[in-house]
C-alpha cells in the first residue's frame, strides 16, 4: 500500500464464486500464475479444481462447513471481515490479527440467475425463490463498499480488463478502475433486488393475496442494451435498457436482422406498433408515424392487410414504422419496395428468407431499413401484470396496461337505429385502433381497414375534421370510433355530414341526450361501450 495519493494494492487473495462460469477457468489460471491465492465454493470450486488450477475451498479457509444445501457458505466473519476491513485503520487491522482474518483483495462474484428463471413460462414459485441469491449480493456489496482496497468483478466481460490492468501494474488495480467496478456492482445489486420485488409483487397480485393495485415502493431497473446517438432530439442523451423478468415478445427482446442503428424515436414507434399489432389474431398490419397509426388493416392475407394499411394515408406512410403479426413474406417485401415507398423500420414475428434477402438487397432499403424479428405473438401473450411507468420531474406515475378490448356484448345501442352486423364489426375494429391513437382520438374505418385518423387535437371536433380530411371521399359510408365521449353534438354532426353511418363512443357526457338526438335526426346508429381509452 502506498501512503498518500490513490491507494494501490497488490492482489494476493481472491474469492471466486460465480453462477455464470463463462471464462472463469482462464481467469482463475491467470490469477494463480500471478501468485494469487483463490478461495472458492461449490460448483465454482469444482470447475476450477477439475481444470487443474490451485484453489482452496471456503469451508476449509473458514473452518466452518458449507450447509443447508449451500445456503450458508460465505456468510462468515473471515470472509466479510477480509473484504470489509479498512487496511489503513489500525483498529481494523488489529481485529484482523486478533481473529486470524486474512485480507481478500479481489472478489469475483455473479449472482444466481433470478431474472432468467422467472422469465420462463409457468415457473414455480419455489423454483424462483431458490434463485434469490443471498451470499452473492452480500459479498458484492461488501467489496463495492470497500472499493478503496478491494476489486469487485461481477461481469465476465471484465475479466480481460482485469487481467490487462494487473499485467500492466504488477498485480495491482488502479483506484479509478476499482471505483468503476464498484459502480457496476451496485448497479447489478440494485437491478437484482428490483427484479425480485417486482416479480414477488406480481405473484401476490396473480394469487389474489393483496388488494393493493400498485406496489408500496417501485424501483426502475434494467440492463443497458445500447447507447443511442441521441434522444428525441440531437441535444438529448439517450440509452436503451431491457428490464428483466418478462417473457412477452418485445422490442427489447427482438433480434435486429438489418438496417441502420436504431434511434430513440424508432424504438418508441416500434413499441407502439407492436402493442397495436398484438391486439389482433387474424393477419394484420399497421403503419405508424410519430407514435400514431396512420393506417391499419386486417385481411385474409398479410400482403392484402399491408396494402390496405398503406392506403389509409400513403403520404404519411413514407418514412413510417410498420408492425405485422405474421412472418413477412416476399409479396409484402415486393409491395413495400415498389413505387416510391420507404419505411424506417419493420417489426414482425419473423421474415421469410426470400423476403429478407429482397429487403436487404434493394437499393435504398438494404442498408437503411431496420428489420426486427420478435418471435410469434398474439393477444394472449400480453402480460397483464406489467406496469406502465411515466417519468415526471421529481417522480413518476405507474399504471396498469390498457388491455381492455370491447366485444359486441359490451356495445349498447343508444339510438333508434341499430348498427348492422358488418357495421358493428367495423366499429369494434376502429375502436381497437382508436385505443392506440393519441387523444383526442377519432378513427374512420370500413371493411377492416382504417380510412382516416384524427389524433392529438385539443378539441374532439377538430379530430373528427382531420379524420374526415384524411379519409376523403371514402368517409361516406364509413364508421367512426372515438376514444372518449362527445361533449357536444358538433363532432357527430360533422361526421354525419361527411357520410359516416355508424358511431361508437364510451358515452357518459352530460350532453349524451343531445348527441343521441343529433344521430336520430339523421337515422345514424350509435353504440356506447362504457369504457374510455385515453392515450396521452
Amino acid at each position: 500500500m502506498r501512503v498518500g495519493g490513490p491507494i494501490r494494492m497488490k492482489i494476493q487473495r481472491a474469492l471466486v464464486s460465480v453462477s455464470d462460469k463463462t471464462g472463469i477457468e482462464s481467469f482463475a489460471r491467470f490469477l494463480t500464475e500471478e501468485g494469487v491465492e483463490i478461495l472458492s465454493t461449490g460448483g465454482t470450486y469444482r470447475a476450477i479444481s477439475e481444470a487443474g488450477i490451485a484453489v482452496r475451498e471456503v469451508s476449509d479457509y473458514t473452518d466452518f462447513p458449507e450447509m443447508m444445501d449451500g445456503r450458508v457458505k460465505t456468510l462468515h466473519p473471515k470472509i466479510h471481515g477480509g473484504i470489509l476491513a479498512l487496511r489503513d485503520n489500525e483498529k481494523h487491522t488489529g481485529a484482523m490479527a486478533d481473529h486470524g482474518i486474512g485480507p481478500i483483495d479481489l472478489v469475483v462474484v455473479n449472482l444466481y440467475p433470478f431474472e432468467e428463471t422467472v422469465a420462463k413460462a409457468s415457473v414455480a414459485r419455489a423454483e424462483a425463490v431458490e434463485q434469490i441469491d443471498i451470499g452473492g449480493p452480500s459479498m458484492v456489496r461488501s467489496a463495492a463498499k470497500n472499493h478503496r482496497f478491494v476489486g469487485i468483478v461481477t461481469d465476465p466481460e471484465d475479466y480481460g480488463r482485469v487481467m490487462d490492468e494487473m499485467t500492466k501494474q504488477s498485480g495491482e488495480l488502479s483506484d479509478d478502475f476499482r471505483r468503476e467496478l464498484a459502480v457496476k456492482a451496485f448497479q447489478l445489486t440494485a437491478r437484482y433486488d428490483a427484479a425480485i420485488s417486482d416479480w414477488l409483487f406480481k405473484q401476490e397480485l396473480t394469487d389474489g393475496k393483496t388488494d393493493q393495485p400498485t406496489p408500496g415502493s417501485c424501483s426502475l431497473a434494467g440492463t443497458k442494451l445500447m447507447d443511442l446517438r441521441y434522444g428525441e432530439n440531437p441535444h438529448q442523451v439517450a440509452g436503451f435498457y431491457r428490464s428483466g423478468g418478462s417473457n412477452e415478445p418485445s422490442v427489447a427482446t427482438a433480434e435486429v436482422l438489418g438496417g441502420k442503428a436504431l434511434s430513440y424515436n424508432n424504438l418508441v414507434d416500434l413499441d407502439a406498433a407492436l402493442a397495436l399489432t398484438k391486439e389482433f389474431e387474424e393477419p394484420f398490419a399497421c403503419v405508424l408515424k410519430h407514435n400514431n397509426p396512420c393506417g391499419a388493416a386486417q385481411n385474409a392475407s398479410l400482403a392484402a392487410a399491408l396494402e390496405h394499411a398503406w392506403s389509409g394515408d400513403p403520404l404519411s406512410a413514407f418514412g413510417s414504422v410498420l408492425g405485422m403479426n405474421r412472418p413477412v413474406d416476399l409479396a409484402c417485401a415486393e409491395f413495400l419496395t415498389s413505387g416510391n415507398r420507404f419505411v424506417e423500420a419493420i417489426i414482425a414475428p419473423s421474415f421469410d428468407e426470400d423476403a429478407l434477402d429482397h429487403l436487404r438487397t434493394v437499393p435504398k432499403w438494404g442498408k437503411n431499413v431496420r428489420l426486427l424479428a420478435c418471435g410469434e405473438f398474439g393477444p394472449k401473450d400480453r402480460d397483464a401484470s406489467e406496469l406502465e411507468l411515466k417519468r415526471l420531474v421529481g417522480g413518476f406515475l405507474v399504471q396498469g396496461r390498457d388491455l381492455l378490448t370491447e366485444s359486441a356484448s359490451d356495445c349498447k345501442t343508444a339510438t333508434k337505429a341499430e348498427p348492422s352486423a358488418a357495421q358493428l364489426k367495423d366499429l369494434l375494429f376502429a375502436n381497437i385502433i382508436a385505443k392506440h391513437v393519441k387523444s383526442n382520438s377519432i378513427v374512420l374505418a370500413t371493411e377492416g381497414r382504417v380510412l382516416g385518423v384524427g389524433a392529438g387535437q385539443m378539441s374532439r371536433v377538430d379530430s373528427v375534421k382531420l379524420a374526415i380530411e384524411k379519409a376523403g371521399d371514402e368517409a361516406k359510408g364509413s364508421v367512426l370510433a372515438s376514444d372518449a365521449f362527445f361533449p357536444f353534438p358538433d363532432g357527430v354532426e360533422t361526421a354525419m355530414e361527411a357520410g359516416v353511418v355508424a358511431i361508437l363512443q364510451p358515452g357518459g357526457s352530460m350532453r349524451d341526450k343531445l348527441v343521441i338526438e343529433a344521430c336520430d335526426g339523421k337515422d345514424v346508429s350509435m353504440v356506447f361501450t362504457g369504457s374510455r381509452h385515453f392515450r396521452h
